[in-house]
């Protein structure tokens, strides 16, 4: 079968013939691209053993039919091929209404905003959410998250304008460019009284700036580290605060799939939107390289 395979860590995949899978197979369809999948290659998150096909998550057909989505196919296979061995407790079904480039969206990504709000916080109506890196497809899923979970009030940040603009519409309440003097005063000036909710994909600097302008008995969690590693936190400022690092592969199966059923349910009835983009199997190298640059929308990559 055709696949992209990593040949050495460090390095990008190449599009090449390897192994059938055996066990629980599946046809994949599209398989998804995210920031985690640069990283494992990297050797980021430990050696991985190679050879082996890349992508962690993708959407496919079963032997009798279904389509599914799955996340983290055992070693030495991968998304990112014709065929993949899947494991049962890792395959959620996909409802009708939703195309694979949503289904996939919503898997990895939309996990990460979706688990947050609904496991790690309560969301009501006095609730003012600060999403950070509102510019990116977690931050964006976000916006639309905490709305549908009736947050009174939902404020978006990040860098990049046009992108802001993008999470305006998407529902937060207001936004706030990132990168000028002062990041803190900039937050709390759409805060109120403090952020009752902080999610976090970028952590470093506009943590701490976050963290600033949260309230007393803020909940803020961190789901990944675009901006860079761990920041000096000072305990004075964290005090009355909760800190989560979340993780969706920590999540107890069980958990994960619910949620994954209601995140495709509220995107079937059109209430999650992420925009998408398409790479051909055979243009690995250039969806690799897309990824790397910084995408504002979900990357997958056609593989049948």
């Amino acid at each position: 079968m055709r696949a992209a395979v990593l040949e050495k860590v460090g390095e990008a995949p190449t599009v090449m013939d390897f192994d059938e899978p055996d066990g629980d197979v599946v046809e994949v369809r599209l398989a998804g691209l995210n920031p985690v999948d640069l990283a494992l290659a990297s050797g980021q998150l430990g050696e991985p053993d190679v050879p082996k096909v890349v992508g962690k998550e993708g959407v496919g057909i079963t032997a009798d039919g279904t389509r599914v989505y799955f996340d983290s196919p055992p070693a030495p296979f991968g998304s990112w091929a014709t065929r993949t061995r899947v494991d049962p407790d890792k395959t959620y079904p996909v409802p009708d209404g939703i195309d694979d480039d949503l289904a996939v969206a919503c898997g990895i990504a939309g996990l990460a905003a979706w688990l947050p709000l609904t496991r790690h916080a309560e969301v009501t109506s006095d609730s003012r959410v600060l999403v950070l890196g509102a510019t990116g497809v977690v931050g964006k899923i976000a916006v639309q998250a905490a709305k549908v979970l009736g947050a009174g009030r939902v404020v978006g940040a990040g860098r990049n304008s046009d992108e802001l603009t993008k999470a305006r519409e998407l529902g937060a309440d207001a936004v706030v460019q990132l990168g000028g003097d002062d990041d803190a005063e900039a937050l709390r000036s759409e805060a109120g009284d403090g952020y009752d909710i902080v999610i976090d994909p970028i952590y470093g600097d506009p943590f701490l700036a976050a963290l600033a302008a949260s309230a007393v008995g803020a909940t803020l969690i961190t789901i990944g580290q675009g901006a860079g590693g761990g920041p000096e936190i000072p305990f004075r400022a964290l005090a009355g605060r909760t800190h989560v690092g979340h993780m969706n592969d920590l999540m107890p199966p069980d958990v994960v799939r619910a949620a994954y059923a209601e995140l495709t349910g509220l995107a079937a009835e059109g209430r999650i939107q992420v925009e998408t983009t398409r790479y051909l199997l055979e243009e690995a190298d250039k969806a690799w390289q897309a990824q790397n640059d910084g995408p504002h929308v979900k990357i997958g990559v056609a593989t049948s």
